[in-house]
C-alpha cells in the first residue's frame, strides 16, 4: 500500500465517518421499532425482538458472498453498492405500512441487513488498515462516535414522525421513502469521492509471491487461524450486548411507565460515546488494545452484577452504563482478530462479520427472559457474553500456532 499524507487520511476518515453514521442510523431504527412494532402488529415482547433477529441474520447469510464482492469490486465500490441496497431495504419498509404485512416489514429489515453487512464488511476493514495496526482500536473508536450518535438520532428523528403513544403503522410512508432517496444519492456521491483503493500488509501478494513475514501468509487456510474464528466468536458476543444495552433500553423504560421511553436510548448512547472518548485518549499511549478490551469486559461483568440486584428505576441507568462498558469491544475485538491476516484479510474480515448474527441471537433470548420473567432479570444473559469476551482478550486473542 503507498504511504498517505496525514492530510489524506484525515479526509477519508470523515469521509468513512459519515459512512459510519449511516450504518448507525441503519441499525438505531431497530431501537425504536421494538416498542412500536409490539403495538402495531399486536405482537408480545419476544416476538417483536425478531426484527433484530431479521437484520442481523442478513450478517451470516450474506457474510460469504460480501467478501466475493468485495475482493472483486473492491472497498469504494462496495460501500456504494450498499447504499443502493439500503435504499432498498427503506422502500420495503415503507411499502409494509400501506399492505400492514409484518412479513414484509421483516424482509425490509433483512434487506437492510444485506446492505449493512456488505458495509460493514467494507468501512472496518478499511479503517483498520488505514495506519498503524497499534492504533486501530483509536481510529475506530472515532468512528465509532459518529456511529453511535447516528443510532440514538434515528430515535430521535423517528419520534418525529412516529408516536410510540398513538402507534399508526401509516406514519412510515414519509420518513421512509425520503430516506431511501437519500440513500441513493449518497451511493452516488461515494461513488465520485476520493476515496482510493487500500491494501493490507501482504494481501495483494499472489501464492507465489507470499511475504513469509506475514503471519496469515504462512497459513493455507483461515481455519489455521485461531485467533480469526476466535474473534468472530468475541465479535458474536460483542453485538449481542452491545445491541441489548441499545436496544432493549427504550422497551425497559417503556415496561416501567416512565416519561419519553424513545428517549433513554441516548443514556447508552453517551456512554458508549464517553468510551469512545477514552479510547481515543488512551489508546495506544496509554493502554494497549488487548489491556482496554480487558477494562470493558471486567466493567461489564461487575454492572450486570449490579443491574441485577438493584430497584428497577436504578437499573435502567446502569443499562445505561453498559454503553461505557460496550464501548470498546468492538474497536479492541475487530482489530486484535484481523491482524497479520495478510492475503486472508478480505475474507478474515467476512468472517467477523458473520458474528454480528450475535446481535440476532442474544437479543432474541433477551426477549424470551423478558418475557418469562421480567426486563432486569432478562439482563443475565450478558454475563457469559462478557466472559467469553475476557477469555480473548487474555487468551484467544494471542494463540499463534505455528
Amino acid at each position: 500500500m503507498k504511504t498517505l499524507s496525514t492530510a489524506n487520511v484525515r479526509l477519508y476518515l470523515i469521509i468513512i465517518g459519515c459512512m459510519y453514521a449511516v450504518l448507525g442510523f441503519s441499525i438505531g431504527i431497530n431501537a425504536y421499532f421494538i416498542p412500536f412494532v409490539q403495538e402495531a402488529f399486536t405482537l408480545k415482547t419476544a416476538t417483536s425482538y425478531l426484527i433484530m433477529t431479521a437484520t442481523f441474520s442478513a450478517y451470516v447469510l450474506f457474510a460469504i458472498p460480501s467478501a466475493m464482492l468485495l475482493k472483486k469490486i473492491g472497498y469504494r465500490n462496495s460501500i456504494c453498492t450498499s447504499f443502493f441496497i439500503l435504499a432498498s431495504g427503506f422502500t420495503l419498509i415503507a411499502f409494509s405500512s400501506q399492505s400492514a404485512s409484518f412479513e414484509l416489514f421483516l424482509f425490509g429489515l433483512f434487506v437492510l441487513g444485506i446492505a449493512q453487512t456488505l458495509l460493514t464488511d467494507s468501512i472496518n476493514s478499511y479503517v483498520t488498515i488505514l495506519g498503524s495496526p497499534e492504533s486501530a482500536a483509536k481510529r475506530i473508536s472515532i468512528m465509532g462516535i459518529a456511529d453511535k450518535l447516528a443510532l440514538a438520532g434515528a430515535s430521535f428523528i423517528l419520534a418525529l414522525f412516529l408516536d410510540l403513544k398513538n402507534v399508526d403503522i401509516n406514519h412510515l410512508k414519509i420518513p421512509f421513502y425520503s430516506i431511501a432517496a437519500i440513500a441513493v444519492l449518497v451511493g452516488v456521491a461515494i461513488y465520485f469521492s476520493p476515496l482510493p483503493e487500500i491494501s493490507a500488509p501482504g494481501e495483494d501478494s499472489e501464492s507465489s509471491e507470499l511475504d513469509a513475514s506475514v503471519y496469515g501468509n504462512t497459513k493455507s487456510s483461515i481455519f489455521q487461524i485461531p485467533h480469526l474464528y476466535l474473534g468472530a466468536i468475541a465479535i458474536f458476543f460483542d453485538v449481542g450486548v452491545e445491541i441489548i444495552a441499545l436496544g432493549s433500553i427504550n422497551d425497559y423504560a417503556k415496561s416501567l411507565n416512565l416519561e419519553h421511553p424513545e428517549h433513554y436510548v441516548w443514556y447508552t448512547t453517551f456512554g458508549m460515546v464517553f468510551g469512545y472518548l477514552c479510547g481515543v485518549s488512551l489508546i495506544p499511549k496509554r493502554l494497549s488494545q488487548r489491556q482496554g478490551l480487558v477494562i470493558c469486559t471486567l466493567l461489564g461483568i461487575v454492572t450486570t452484577i449490579v443491574i441485577l440486584v438493584v430497584e428497577p428505576i436504578i437499573s435502567i441507568y446502569l443499562v445505561a452504563a453498559l454503553g461505557v462498558a460496550n464501548s470498546l469491544l468492538w474497536p479492541t475485538v475487530f482489530p486484535l482478530a484481523l491482524r497479520d491476516l495478510g492475503r486472508f484479510t478480505k475474507k478474515g474480515a467476512s468472517v467477523l462479520v458473520m458474528g454480528i448474527i450475535g446481535g440476532a441471537v442474544l437479543p432474541l433470548i433477551f426477549g424470551y427472559l423478558a418475557d418469562l420473567y421480567e426486563h432486569q432479570i432478562a439482563y443475565s444473559i450478558c454475563i457469559p457474553a462478557y466472559l467469553y469476551l475476557l477469555f480473548y482478550a487474555l487468551i484467544g486473542s494471542k494463540l499463534r500456532p505455528h
